[in-house]
């Protein structure tokens, strides 16, 4: 079964089951009285639900809310204002992710400061910066560490490496997320009714299965593990479409063939040892307890935010509304700068800048369908 949803272009298997969907959307309209709404927490999920065209062809059965899982979108203001402030230091190289060059900060962008001569680099591999650190032994080399726990363990590999290397030059400025503190924040809140959570494929790679137990468990509300693939998306829709009107609440593992019922065990192990938990602020939404991990103590000479002192002064003000965005609470058309101030060439906030960013996926495959 598995490998027949992944032959996603075989129209014999996507009509039948974008079919399926519809009429079990039908009943749960029926019973009552309202669509169904499922948050996508993954990033990759919201662009893969409009580039399919999945998200589209659902828009009158089901609502699919983008949530806050897309690392760039909800790294703070302050925070990338400091990461910038960080790379204007002299004798100082800075690795990253594609993805953060052209994210708006208060007064510049990371691609700014290279154009002004900063030495700013984008690495494909985090592992490229250990390199990085080798090869300039008299500059600080400092990675910025931004992603959930799909990425985390790769930080934890660096920490690990630069530790038996002896690099001095080396540091992470931290400002990673986790996956179960925001979604516990975002229902406690209580600002968006969901009916359950399209749950993500690659960071349950890591947590596996029973990391989302708490959600049935405490919150009364289901949950489907899914692969990307439009067909594995429908699939993954159907079976929350169930759980919402049978009202048995559980997850559903809908992507096993990676994802185990406990996850990356020497991933997670690799986390502990190098990391500890910490209050981490979000974009829109402020500070969330234990929501972050930062370095442990024993590994400080590897912390940038404890070897370098910035001060990025206060954000700038905008009408960006990607804090709202990331939360659920509006669709990217509902702000008033989307596809006029705020486009890919000239983004206003995160959310249009990153691969994963919900205005992103919606100026590219949405905007016809508003």
């Amino acid at each position: 079964m598995q490998e027949l949803l992944k032959q996603s272009s075989n129209p014999e298997i996507l009509k039948p089951l974008l079919q399926a969907v519809k009429e079990k959307a039908a009943e749960f309209i029926s019973l009552y009285g309202r669509k169904p709404a499922f948050m996508e927490v993954c990033g990759s999920h919201t662009m893969a639900l409009a580039k399919s065209g999945v998200k589209q062809a659902l828009r009158e059965d089901v609502s699919l809310i983008s949530g806050p899982g897309c690392p760039v979108c909800v790294t703070d203001q302050h925070s990338i204002d400091s990461m910038i402030a960080l790379a204007e230091g002299d004798g100082r190289i800075i690795c990253t992710f594609g993805d953060m060059m052209k994210v708006p900060g208060s007064r510049q962008s990371l691609m700014d400061a290279k154009i002004n001569g900063k030495d700013i680099r984008v690495v494909y591999s985090p592992v490229d910066s250990i390199r990085i650190a080798e090869e300039n032994p008299g500059k600080e080399v400092i990675f910025l560490g931004i992603g959930f726990e799909t990425t985390i363990p790769i930080l934890a590999i660096l920490v690990e490496e630069a530790y038996k290397k002896g690099l001095g030059n080396f540091s992470i400025w931290m400002t990673t997320k986790l996956v179960e503190p925001i979604l516990r924040h975002l229902l406690n809140c209580g600002d968006v009714m969901l009916d359950g959570f399209l749950l993500p494929g690659h960071v349950s790679i890591v947590l596996g299965e029973e990391a989302y137990s708490f959600l049935p468990e405490e919150y009364n509300i289901g949950g489907v593990i899914s692969g990307f693939e439009p067909a594995e998306l429908l699939s993954g829709i159907y079976k929350l479409l169930d759980i919402a009107i049978t009202k048995d609440t559980r997850i559903i593992n809908d992507h096993p063939s990676v994802v185990t019922k406990s996850g990356n065990v020497v991933a997670k192990q690799l986390m502990e040892k190098y990391f500890s938990l910490c209050d981490e602020a979000w974009r829109g939404i402020g500070s969330i307890p234990s929501s972050g991990l930062s370095i442990r103590r024993e590994f400080d000479q590897f912390d940038a935010k404890k070897k370098f002192k910035v001060d990025p002064g206060e954000p700038k003000k905008t009408k960006c509304r990607c804090g709202e965005v990331i939360r659920g609470l509006i669709n990217p058309t509902d702000c008033v700068l989307f596809g006029k101030a705020c486009n890919p060439m000239k983004p206003v906030g995160p959310c249009m800048v990153s691969a994963e960013g919900s205005c992103a996926a919606y100026y590219q495959y949405m905007r016809e369908c508003n």
